[in-house]
């Protein structure tokens, strides 16, 4: 008996079925974007060649990105892609995969941005702490083209993907990426910056158990081990920041809810801040942090 040749349609049922039946969410979406990562299209292409029959080596391989997905890998490590600001970034298991609640670190830094450039001539400023794929900084590179962004991350590897993901998107002109632990790579120079942006560390350390599966064994700890109050590095962004600030610039910071009044907080204790805020992201839980540096 030959083997069954399988249509795009029989083999997304079936697919769907399946990872449905193991648990994973979105079950369809998966199976879709699993296929259309495998034959090279975009997910509107399989519906419009729902009954084009696939190779053997085509569902051959298609099977091995399920097996994958099953065993809780991240569908973005499977692909090597993730969207984010509506541009897509390569993505992989030396960096953080974006989340759409980021987005509010871009959306708040625009909005600042705009007090800042009123009545000055010069370029602004931006550094981000930590920029992982890079998807803070080439998002506010294409956002605004006037600025010069400054980016650092500890880990090489994840420099080296940011700066793929800059070339990508045509901004590496605009961003200057240093290797270091937050302020280390600055200590020698003396210019200063307008806005300081951070998506840091922030899980507790025994939170670990608490976090999804495809998160905690997938993700790298270096990117989510924020210490054991998961403030280890806001503490270290907010009472540092002063000192590379032009006076009038923001610090914008992601954490999670329940932080976001202790940050507050500690700005207020150390009496560089002025204008601290909590802002909400689109779940309506307080996310980021802001504050004008005196």
């Amino acid at each position: 008996m030959p083997p069954k040749t399988w249509q795009i349609k029989d083999l997304l049922k079936v697919s769907a079925d399946y990872l449905k039946s193991k648990g994973i969410e979105n079950p369809r979406l998966n199976a879709e974007v699993l296929l259309a990562h495998q034959l090279n299209l975009e997910r509107i292409r399989l519906y419009l060649n729902f009954n084009q029959p696939l190779t053997g080596k085509e569902v051959s391989g298609y099977r091995s990105l399920i097996r994958r997905r099953i065993s809780l890998e991240p569908l973005q490590y499977i692909t090597g892609a993730q969207e984010f600001w509506s541009l897509d970034f390569v993505v992989n298991r030396h960096v953080l995969i974006p989340r759409p609640e980021t987005e509010i670190v871009v959306e708040q830094a625009i909005i600042l941005a705009r007090t800042i450039e009123q009545g000055r001539d010069q370029s602004l400023q931006i550094l981000d702490l930590g920029t992982g794929c890079g998807a803070i900084s080439i998002a506010l590179a294409k956002e605004m083209p006037g600025a010069l962004i400054w980016a650092t991350d500890i880990s090489e590897k994840a420099l080296g993907l940011a700066r793929r993901n800059a070339l990508k998107h045509d901004v590496s002109d605009r961003i200057r990426f240093r290797q270091g632990d937050l302020w280390e790579p600055f200590l020698n120079d003396d210019f200063l910056f307008d806005i300081v942006v951070s998506n840091p560390p922030y899980v507790t350390s025994g939170e670990d158990n608490d976090l999804s599966p495809d998160i905690r064994d997938n993700e790298p700890r270096l990117a989510l081990d924020g210490g054991e109050d998961g403030m280890y590095y806001l503490k270290k962004i907010i009472k540092g920041a002063h000192d590379f600030m032009n006076p009038g610039g923001w610090i914008i910071l992601e954490m999670a809810p329940g932080q976001t009044q202790e940050a507050l907080t500690i700005m207020d204790k150390t009496g560089n801040y002025e204008k601290m805020a909590r802002v909400k992201d689109y779940s309506r839980s307080y996310r980021v942090v802001i504050a004008r540096a005196l």
